[in-house]
């Protein structure tokens, strides 16, 4: 029997578990997916939001702010890219400007500090690249750039390496409450459990009704977005918005941790909560989005697409309570959920101690870990001392992305273990270069057959039906 089990591996969940990881408890992360960060996190803006835009008073100010102040240091303990650069909201006319001064009124009203509105001239000293009709902007230094499923990753992997337990494939389908204990199944398999933390994203409406809860109701709200090479990635050095609407904060035009430019995302809200197809009309309604805020929009330089459907709850606000004993929701986390992922820890660990959980600290909690990128980054004269004790990182797998065999092999070993060429990738970026993975995939399957001890027919993409060889032919 544990203590918690956590139901879903996104960042929320994956915050949730490390932070439960620094008590003395027994706790399970449940995952339908064969890999962590496979929802939302894997495919949103990879902001960390100053605060300024949810409104004052509710879980989203609150929790965006606190999270925005813990980012920093939680992203050096776990080894996961930071980086403040800040962000601008932008206005093309005076109406426009009405609205950044709402927000500016409303950040302060939340906490966020070093706000302010700045004219034509100084926008554009700023960020030169920004057109000629945008007439104000409202900057926010306190803003960031992360890598979502990165932090994911690494939250999960110091959350198992400091006892927590995972299960990916489990695919949660019947929930009881025995009294004493809750009885999680599968439909196959049965964990026992004395707490639950629901944060099963665009499923965590029906998670919730598993225990009697129907109070709120989530709907996937669709975002496409398009990313551009590397050789684009300083066009803009702040996060650029344009004035949200009630859909949303807009297509944005962002650098990323990883020095490549991302545009997106579009807002479209769908039923089917597994649909994340990109279409050809979201696509264009991002360009002529991007064509009004930038010049020379890099459009010719697309490397890759991709969707992300986002939790969007009935309430307007997260849903973090406890609605039945010993149950608790963390629930709808749209945005910005990521930059609020470490105070929604927090805030999950205070209910479920007021719902009798005794948190006992464990004196050999250890909250670093070793960043996945370390090779990478050496000088040349350390990386040549790497490679001498392990010739493995002295071969290139990934040429666009510079990623060696030993950072693979680390991957295949290290908590959570990749298992496929997806987690592979997430993990070491190989594969996410210009190539998209024409170069590097076949010797990636090679050794996660050989890691794994398994024929490379069985080596899959991401997981079950997504098979990649048949047979050998040569």
């Amino acid at each position: 029997m544990f203590d918690v089990v956590i139901i879903g591996a996104g960042v929320v969940g994956g915050m949730i578990a490390r932070k439960l990881s620094g008590y003395n408890l027994s706790i399970c992360l449940v995952e339908k997916e064969s890999d962590v960060a496979m929802g939302a996190t894997k495919a949103n803006s990879a902001i960390i939001h100053a605060g300024f835009d949810a409104a004052v008073g509710s879980l989203k100010a609150k929790l965006n702010v606190r999270g925005s102040e813990m980012m920093e240091n939680v992203a050096r303990e776990l080894g996961v890219k930071y980086r403040r650069n800040g962000s601008m909201v932008l206005a093309f006319n005076d109406d426009e400007k009405t609205v950044l001064d709402d927000l500016l009124e409303r950040g302060v009203k939340n906490g966020v500090e070093g706000m302010r509105i700045i004219d034509s001239d100084e926008l554009h000293r700023l960020e030169p690249n920004i057109t000629d009709d945008v007439k104000y902007a409202l900057l926010a230094p306190s803003g960031a750039i992360i890598c979502p499923y990165e932090l994911a990753i690494a939250a999960v992997g110091n959350a198992m390496d400091n006892g927590c337990e995972l299960k990916t494939e489990y695919n949660v389908k019947n929930i009881i409450n025995d009294g004493d204990c809750y009885l999680i199944s599968d439909g196959e398999n049965e964990i026992r459990s004395r707490y639950i933390v629901n944060c099963a994203g665009v499923y965590s409406d029906a998670i919730a009704t598993l225990v009697g809860d129907t109070s709120f109701s989530v709907t996937p709200r669709r975002g496409e977005y398009m990313l551009v090479d590397k050789e684009f990635g300083t066009v803009v050095n702040h996060t650029l918005f344009r004035v949200p609407s009630k859909m949303g904060k807009g297509i944005l035009v962002s650098p990323t941790v990883d020095g490549n430019l991302l545009l997106g995302p579009t807002s479209e809200d769908i039923e089917d909560k597994s649909d994340v197809s990109t279409t050809a009309p979201g696509l264009d309604t991002i360009l002529k989005s991007v064509y009004e805020t930038i010049k020379n929009p890099p459009s010719r330089s697309v490397i890759t697409s991709f969707c992300g459907l986002r939790s969007t709850p009935d309430t307007g606000d997260f849903v973090i309570n406890v609605p039945c004993e010993r149950f608790v929701n963390a629930a709808g986390i749209e945005s910005p959920g990521l930059s609020s992922s470490p105070a929604i820890a927090e805030y999950v660990a205070e209910l479920l101690s007021g719902a009798g959980l005794v948190l006992e600290k464990k004196e050999d909690y250890n909250p670093i870990r070793e960043p996945s990128h370390k090779f990478r980054e050496m000088s040349l004269e350390e990386k040549n001392r790497f490679i001498a004790e392990n010739p493995a990182y002295g071969r290139y797998i990934c040429r666009c992305e510079e990623v060696s065999e030993g950072e693979i092999i680390a991957a295949i070993h290290t908590n959570p273990p990749a298992r496929n060429l997806d987690a592979v990738k997430r993990r070491t970026r190989s594969g996410m270069g210009r190539c998209q993975g024409g170069f590097c995939s076949p010797s990636i399957v090679s050794i996660l057959a050989r890691e794994l001890g398994i024929p490379f027919e069985n080596v899959t993409k991401s997981g079950e039906g997504s098979i990649i060889n048949f047979e050998r032919t040569k």
